[in-house]
Parts: structure tokens; C-alpha cells; sequence
């Protein structure tokens, strides 16, 4: 797979900002889609990562705001 332009990536990180985290699909709030979610979630990681784009990190990058501002 090639590489994003700037808009398409950034789109799809703001996408993934909104999107269910994993460990949140379950089968009572996505009754009967919990695997194809997982899927999707899954493919969506990938993408970014393919991008040099790390997705625990998108979150703090999209919304700085709201990022958690602990240092170690």
C-alpha cells in the first residue's frame, strides 16, 4: 500500500479519533458486529501505521487540548 497525502492522512486520523476504542466493542453496544468492528479497527491501525503515523499517539496530535500533559 502507498503512502497517504497530508489531507487523506490527516482525515483519517481524525476519523480514528472517534472511533470505539477495542477494548470498548462489545457485544451489547455493536450487537452482532463486534468482530467486524474489530476488523475495521484493526485496518485502520495498520493504514496508520503503514504512514509512519503511531495510533496511540493520533489522539493527543488531533485534539492537543484534551491530551494528557504527564511527563515521566
Amino acid at each position: 500500500m502507498s503512502q497517504l497525502d497530508e489531507q487523506t492522512l490527516h482525515a483519517l486520523k481524525t476519523a480514528f479519533c472517534y472511533m470505539p476504542k477495542s477494548n470498548d466493542v462489545n457485544e451489547f453496544d455493536f450487537p452482532g458486529r463486534v468482530e467486524q468492528i474489530l476488523q475495521d479497527i484493526d485496518t485502520v491501525k495498520e493504514v496508520l501505521l503503514i504512514n509512519d503515523v503511531d495510533p496511540d499517539e493520533v489522539a493527543d496530535e488531533i485534539h492537543p487540548d484534551l491530551a494528557n500533559n504527564s511527563s515521566y
